[in-house]
């Protein structure tokens, strides 16, 4: 299926330190598009990739389990420590605990991360009547466009497969006993008015992760989607200040000013 116009990946070649940013279930690179260029406008190497299943129509992410996003952010991360000295690992609500997941696999390899409104849990009643009712309904109402700010609207579907939810399910549990492993430098921004991801998930990270340098910072002008919504240049500046805090002369060695 053709990718959806404005979904597409994004990456940009830049110098020796590295971005990686993980979108969230069943949105797509267009809600962190704006993050993405502004780390490669100060220089930085940026990738940005498509989760399987996403971008299209919800059929496909239907055929899809967390395996398959997090081979696919993996193999993203690992295309940038090979062109990169230092990498940073930043994510939006399901691409939160993609990052998490990277931070405790690779350890020392991922220098940080910056979550926005991470998830942690699937919520409510419903979720306990995953395993069963994945095989009666095939789907559920749409998450995406969580948006205070006036005429701004997230590329996402508008239902949300129970199949790709139960395996979503199980991979919050597999990133929550990995959370201990997590010790990077953190950064938790999220939102008190949040209809998608409350923000007991994030303290739940916030008291699980072995971290010691970690930063919470409430967006209070934004609902879920934050990248995108009212305290976005907030989440951009203090994600910059935080690579430059941690990666000293972040864009020495710059290779190419291109984006694409």
């Amino acid at each position: 299926m053709p990718v959806l116009p404005g979904a597409e990946p994004y990456r940009h070649e830049g110098g020796e330190v590295g971005v990686l940013l993980c979108h969230g279930f069943t949105g797509s690179p267009q809600s962190m598009r704006p993050w993405a260029e502004y780390l490669a406008g100060r220089g930085l190497s940026v990738s940005l990739p498509l989760l399987p299943g996403h971008g299209t129509r919800w059929e496909d992410l239907q055929l899809t389990t967390w395996r398959d996003w997090y081979a696919e952010v993996d193999r993203a991360l690992r295309e940038l420590l090979d062109r990169c000295e230092t990498v940073f690992v930043f994510g939006l609500s399901m691409g939160g605990a993609l990052s998490l997941r990277l931070a405790a696999q690779h350890g020392d390899a991922v220098r940080g991360l910056v979550l926005v409104n991470p998830a942690n849990k699937v919520h409510g009643l419903s979720a306990h009547a995953l395993p069963v009712a994945r095989h009666l309904v095939r789907t559920t109402s749409g998450i995406a466009s969580d948006i205070a700010k006036e005429g701004v609207t997230e590329i996402g579907y508008d239902r949300v497969p129970l199949h790709a939810a139960h395996s979503l399910r199980q991979f919050f549990r597999t990133v929550d006993a990995e959370l201990p492993q997590v010790t990077q430098p953190l950064i938790v921004l999220h939102s008190p008015q949040d209809h998608v991801v409350p923000p007991a998930d994030s303290a739940r990270i916030l008291s699980r992760v072995s971290s010691t340098d970690v930063r919470e910072i409430l967006l209070e002008q934004s609902y879920h989607v934050a990248t995108l919504d009212h305290d976005a240049e907030r989440i951009f500046e203090e994600s910059w200040a935080f690579v430059e805090r941690l990666a000293p002369s972040p864009v020495d060695g710059k290779r190419s000013s291109s984006g694409g």
